[in-house]
């Protein structure tokens, strides 16, 4: 038996968290049913100045389940949703769920060209969308031969709002497109009986997520029921949240994170759902004095954005008692910037679009601890139920030794859609390859350097980008830095790095590889720097290094 297969996280639980999960529910539509029989009249989603309720929020998404079944929608068929954080992505969630279907993710986002890979990739037969987005995009792309969707569903960010905020709507109106059905007025004529719901199996399909997986080909991860409900009671079980404390929505629901740590979330809870339509640090922190949300999970990029809003300070999020970050990595000092500034402890979560969500947090009332090597600051522990294996060559790898992570448990995706090699090459009989590289330290705490395809060899060295990323972010003018591999004649790889200067400060290139050379070996440091004004980040946060090699 491997010191992996002996599970020594467990030894880190705190008292009296649970070794595993017994789970409530077989699916998040099954939770939502329990909030709506337990209190139909309490508020279900918060968004600006109105309030949904769990029976209004169930009325709504039978109006979308009715009107897909009375169209032809079958189980099994998908209904792409390619919205914001509204109170229409869940009543669209729902629906499809309602209606035997899967819910395929769309970023709203998305420019013409990757809205008709969608499209074409998920072959929907309903969609569900901004009706902005529409008017500007989607209807072009519906237009091209081959398109399967018949059933178009718009909604506008301003429904439900008495009065528009200007920090995001400046100048918007409702379009409603006349040739779309307008979701507030179908909701409002609907007085019929909802589709006989058959609950469907925990293995079943509920979600294709986007995921770019471990080579960076668009894919979607196919998400159980099952899995989504474990991952959901996971973040609750885990945080210990009580039910109705609110749960502020900060990732976009249209990622893994946000579905699963904040809709889902808010389901086993019976919580209201803060809602904000994307994030605006402003607009946020009225939300959270506003309502008081006990909970969170966002990229490290917004907690930055908050703690730089002009006179925000520890008593504006005071509520926020657990607040989790995910999608990046989290380095130790803005870790301890955020919490100087901010107040509150900022507890690591990690995972993947193909892992529901979690598969490492950091417990609540424990502190991650700086892996001494490497100065990354760990993930956390393993979550319940939940296996992982360092590998190198298909082999575990001693305590302390890099390897690939591998992770098996209830929240792994079955494989990717339509995508049987790729499916093959990920989740293999073992466990599913993550494609990053970490290491676990004896006392079972886990630490992700790098993605395996990010790795720099240097004339036979090896080179992490985060190891120069973190000497250049020590620099007292460097507010954040990406490194990635660029092509040498003598070393065959060598480092360039791009570097976000703080404000009001200066530095220049030679400065700054002059600064890495004093604190590195030859072949890490980087031999170009590149001054920008920022670095390129998905809707997530997460760090776009193939966007800065294309450069």
């Amino acid at each position: 038996m491997s010191v992996y297969e002996r599970r020594p996280w467990l030894a880190r639980y705190p008292p009296g968290l649970a070794r595993t999960l017994r789970r409530e529910h077989d699916s998040p539509a099954a939770a939502f049913a329990a909030a709506v029989r337990a209190a139909p009249g309490a508020a279900a989603i918060r968004y600006f100045g109105t309030t949904l309720s769990w029976s209004e929020l169930d009325h709504a998404s039978d109006a979308v389940a009715a009107l897909l079944v009375a169209r032809g929608f079958a189980p099994g068929d998908r209904l792409a949703l390619c919205l914001q954080n509204d109170p229409a992505f869940v009543i669209g969630l729902l629906g499809a769920w309602k209606a035997g279907g899967v819910a395929a993710l769309v970023s709203p986002m998305s420019k013409q060209r990757e809205l008709e890979f969608a499209v074409a990739d998920y072959a929907p037969t309903a969609l569900l969308a901004l009706d902005d987005l529409y008017e500007e995009v989607i209807r072009a792309v519906l237009a091209r031969p081959g398109n399967t969707v018949h059933t178009v569903i718009t909604a506008s960010p301003l429904d439900g709002q008495p009065q528009p905020d200007g920090r995001l709507f400046d100048g918007a109106v409702a379009r409603r497109p006349g040739d779309t059905l307008d979701l507030g007025a179908l909701v409002a004529s609907y007085a019929g009986s909802p589709p006989a719901l058959v609950p469907p199996r925990p293995d079943e399909v509920a979600v294709l997520a986007p995921s770019s997986g471990t080579t960076g080909a668009p894919k979607a991860a196919m998400l159980t029921h099952g899995s989504l409900a474990h991952n959901a009671q996971t973040y609750r079980d885990w945080t210990g949240l009580r039910p109705g404390e609110p749960i502020l929505a900060t990732a976009p629901l249209f990622h893994v994170t946000g579905l699963v740590g904040a809709v889902l979330l808010a389901f086993v809870l019976r919580s209201p759902l803060v809602l904000t339509h994307r994030f605006h640090p402003g607009v946020v922190l009225d939300a959270v004095r506003a309502h008081r949300p006990a909970f969170t999970v966002a990229a490290v990029t917004a907690y930055i954005a908050l703690a730089d809003e002009p006179g925000t300070g520890p008593a504006d999020l005071a509520s926020l008692r657990l607040r989790l970050c995910g999608g990046s990595p989290l380095p130790p000092e803005v870790a301890d910037r955020i919490e100087a500034e901010l107040g509150g402890y900022l507890h690591n979560v990690y995972g993947q679009t193909e892992s529901s969500s979690p598969t490492h947090m950091v417990p609540p009332g424990l502190r991650a601890p700086v892996h001494p090597d490497t100065g990354v600051l760990s993930v956390g522990l393993p979550v319940f139920d939940t296996a992982v294996t360092v590998l190198d060559e298909g082999r575990p790898v001693p305590v302390g030794e890099i390897g690939e992570l591998m992770t098996s448990g209830p929240q792994i995706a079955p494989g990717y859609w339509r995508r049987p090699a790729e499916t093959a090459e990920v989740f293999t009989a073992a466990g599913m390859r993550t494609g990053d590289v970490g290491l676990m330290d004896p006392d079972g705490w886990f630490y992700v350097v790098d993605r395996s395809t990010d790795l720099i060899n240097a004339a036979g060295y090896k080179v992490w980008p985060h190891e120069v990323e973190q000497v250049l972010t020590q620099h007292p003018a460097v507010r954040e830095a990406a490194v990635v591999a660029i092509a040498d004649d003598y070393r065959g790889q060598s480092t360039r790095a791009y570097v976000a200067l703080q404000p009001g400060t200066g530095a220049t290139e030679v400065e700054l590889i002059e600064y890495c050379r004093r604190q590195m070996a030859a072949y890490k440091y980087p031999r170009e720097v590149e001054i920008v004004t920022a670095l390129p980040r998905t809707a997530t946060g997460k760090l776009m290094r193939r966007a800065l090699r294309g450069r």
